[in-house]
């Protein structure tokens, strides 16, 4: 299968498990649904696997956004438990959210792989400065803003983690501690948005993916039953038994830590992330 090595195949799927692991962890700590962490792991597995770089990082893409489902449900209710999350604040970000992830499904469809990998660099790059150099008089206001600003900013962020393949956490936590929230509830209420941002943008991405696996006819990874549109169902289906079990695991974890070192941890993740598509984007 694939034309590779079956030790070789062995070796991904254990690799695939443990990537489900630090995944879910990540998401509980971290507020995120664990898209940042999966992204880079399939962007490697693809690239062994010889699918072609146009249709790479879609791939990686779409299956983060799958992988996503189940593990910010459970990171999600782990939150909401301990009374971490602003429900009002989802509310609000509902429906625009969850037009900006449509919108963003669909210019996936056309989009250029570079594309992608720009948008994961500058998110994650300012995301990493605010967290790691921010001051608590880096703001926009000591309050939530208005609702209308409030939908505007749902809207970027459901266009944007649709194209990166995050759940939402990266932006909503900048956003909400540039408007004087602690860090613990911005990590607990972003975790919400995972599941507004990742039913409908893998769906989108099914769609966004369908047409392109009959231009790649040779791609087994792109065709049924081993992928749906731009959906890898064996990523999905490795990463998402460990990812599940360990995010509630995360999300105590979190609740544990001072607000520096979660804010410092975050941060030094993000600059990982941000090199690691950097230097697919200069080489």
């Amino acid at each position: 299968m694939f034309g590779i090595p079956l030790f070789d195949l062995a070796w991904l799927a254990v690799a695939l498990l443990a990537a489900g692991a630090l995944t879910g962890l990540l998401a509980g700590v971290f507020g995120v649904g664990g898209g940042a962490v999966a992204v880079p792991i399939l962007y490697e597995l693809f690239r062994i696997v010889e699918v072609p770089e146009e249709v790479r990082m879609p791939l990686c893409v779409g299956t983060s956004l799958a992988i996503i489902i189940p593990t910010s449900i459970r990171s999600f209710n782990a939150h909401r438990a301990k009374g971490a999350v602003d429900m009002s604040i989802l509310r609000v970000w509902a429906v625009p959210v969850v037009i900006g992830v449509i919108m963003g499904s669909f210019v996936a469809r056309y989009a250029p792989a570079d594309l992608f990998k720009a948008v994961f660099v500058a998110v994650a790059g300012v995301s990493a400065v605010r967290l790691l150099f921010g001051k608590d008089t880096w703001r926009f206001g000591l309050d939530m803003p208005s609702k209308p600003i409030m939908v505007v900013y749902g809207w970027i962020i459901g266009v944007l983690s649709a194209l990166m393949g995050i759940g939402g956490g990266q932006l909503s936590n900048l956003f909400m501690t540039f408007y004087n929230r602690p860090i613990h509830q911005a990590v607990a209420t972003s975790s919400g948005l995972g599941i507004l941002i990742s039913i409908p943008g893998a769906i989108g991405y099914i769609y966004a993916g369908w047409p392109r696996a009959a231009e790649f006819p040779d791609v087994v990874a792109l065709q049924p039953p081993l992928a749906l549109g731009y959906i890898s169902l064996l990523g999905f289906l490795f990463i998402v038994p460990t990812s599940a079990w360990l995010a509630p695991v995360g999300a105590r974890l979190a609740h544990r830590l001072s607000k520096r070192r979660l804010e410092v941890a975050f941060g030094i993740f993000l600059v990982l992330v941000c090199a690691r598509f950097f230097a697919s984007l200069v080489t």
